[in-house]
């Protein structure tokens, strides 16, 4: 089996088994899981994908735990924002950057951060939230 479709069959586990647990877990406000609600740059389809994020000033910072390749990334960074949802709660995100290793790393509280380090995670992205006095913000 090739690597992309290693990749590709992980994925689809991914999406029928865990997926379906962890979007329901962040809907709710519950547990570490955050979503991202995001549209297909082709086919114009809505989509959610649970991520985990950490909260800092101006926005969130996320931890691309499988590249910058994944689908929700894609679709994001090709409509410069999606809709998080943290904690139950609906942020508009309007901009994407990528930051540092360790400026991702210090994100998160120790406990997270161990295990990101433990696991060489190295690729973060800072979600700008869209302000109350942003004019698109109606």
């Amino acid at each position: 089996m090739t690597v992309g479709r290693a990749k590709w069959v992980w994925f689809r586990v991914l999406d029928h088994t865990l997926n379906p647990l962890t979007i329901r877990a962040a809907k709710a406000g519950r547990g570490p899981f955050s979503l991202v609600k995001h549209v297909g740059r082709k086919t114009g389809k809505p989509y959610e994908t649970p991520i985990i994020v950490a909260p800092v000033e101006g926005g969130f910072v996320v931890e691309l735990t499988y590249g910058d390749e994944v689908a929700w990334y894609r679709n994001s960074v090709a409509a410069n924002g999606c809709v998080l949802v943290v904690d139950g709660i609906d942020h508009v995100i309007d901009g994407i950057e990528p930051i540092t290793t360790e400026a991702g790393l210090a994100a998160y509280p120790p406990s997270r951060r161990g295990i990101l380090k433990l696991l060489r995670r190295r690729h973060f992205v800072l979600f700008r939230e869209r302000t109350a006095g942003d004019p698109q913000t109606a």
